[in-house]
């Protein structure tokens, strides 16, 4: 006899690193420091050892968003052309983040997504089980759910989380 076994669902908030403020840019233009580029290598590097075989990597289109899923993807060995890049995920509002992980097709059990505070903090205090005061920059939350079907996700499991502060020496 077979057992049948149920699908969950996994999914890897990452805020993005440290942005700078010192040019006079567009919020949504704004680079990471050398402070973010440090931080977004060492807790990518570490991530490795939290990984599913297989997930997709999201991430907002602003330009701090989008270096740090670049360094991660490096890091974790994943093609950088096969980042999904989402205008709608430059976003700090969780009912809007929300919106976008439930239409996440079924296809993917792990969805790795690079965003936005309030929005993440949020998000991870509402569908996780541990409370969170907030995910600093570079900061990843690791959340599972009990289900099939990413419509259909409620609260779920903090499995872990990992901050740059954690691996300071």
């Amino acid at each position: 006899m077979q057992l049948k076994t149920e699908k969950m669902k996994q999914l890897i908030l990452i805020r993005h690193a440290k942005s700078s403020w010192e040019a006079p840019l567009r919020d949504k233009d704004r680079p990471l420091t050398k402070k973010g580029i440090l931080d977004a290598h060492r807790v990518s590097l570490k991530l490795l050892d939290e990984l599913p075989k297989t997930f997709t990597i999201w991430s907002s289109t602003a330009e701090r968003a989008k270096e740090t899923a670049i360094i991660f993807s490096q890091n974790l060995s994943f093609p950088l052309d096969s980042i999904f890049f989402n205008e709608n995920l430059y976003t700090f509002d969780v009912s809007q983040l929300e919106k976008i992980i439930k239409s996440c097709a079924n296809d993917y059990d792990c969805v790795i997504l690079f965003g936005h505070n309030g929005a993440i903090t949020d998000f991870v205090n509402k569908f996780g089980s541990i409370f969170i005061e907030n995910v600093p920059t570079s900061g990843v939350v690791i959340l599972n759910f009990d289900t099939k079907s990413w419509e259909d996700i409620k609260k779920g499991t903090t499995q872990k989380t990992l901050f740059p502060k954690h691996l300071i020496e």
